[in-house]
């Protein structure tokens, strides 16, 4: 399959806007020590985090799940692994236009509600972004 960057950057604003629901923000912080970011596969980062990946795309440019701990869990989010740093780079520039919380390691990124990007980062490392304000309930900054 060949996946062209406005497929990408079209996949991720709608990753970004089915999860804008999915769970409360609350105010969680880091405030542990943050480790150094991880890496690896979509797979390897899974098992990091302890979660079962449902694979949504395969692609070389490209590969993405949507992840949760059990299927019990309602705590979902995406994780998505890149060949390139750009490919990553345009990929949440354009999601971020439907807001919600990205953390982001080298190339990788893992999108969804606060509490549960803060949790992960906990494990991953990586730095915390924040989409759009209007999207997101008023927030606005980087963390």
């Amino acid at each position: 399959m060949r996946v062209t960057r406005p497929m990408l950057a079209l996949t991720g604003a709608a990753v970004v806007l089915a999860l804008a629901g999915c769970g409360a923000g609350g105010d969680a912080k880091a405030t542990a020590a943050v480790p150094s970011a991880a890496t690896g596969s979509l797979e390897h980062l899974a098992a990091e985090v302890k979660c079962k990946p449902t694979i949504q795309i395969d692609a070389d440019e490209l590969r993405q799940a949507v992840c949760k701990k059990s299927a019990k869990d309602a705590n979902k989010f995406i994780l998505a692994t890149f060949a390139t740093d750009r490919g990553q780079r345009e990929w949440i520039n354009g999601a971020k236009d439907y807001g919600g919380y990205y953390l982001v390691g080298r190339k990788w990124v893992a999108v969804g509600p606060e509490k549960t990007v803060t949790t992960l980062r906990g494990t991953l490392g990586g730095t915390m972004e924040e989409g759009s304000a209007h999207m997101n309930g008023g927030h606005g900054s980087s963390h």
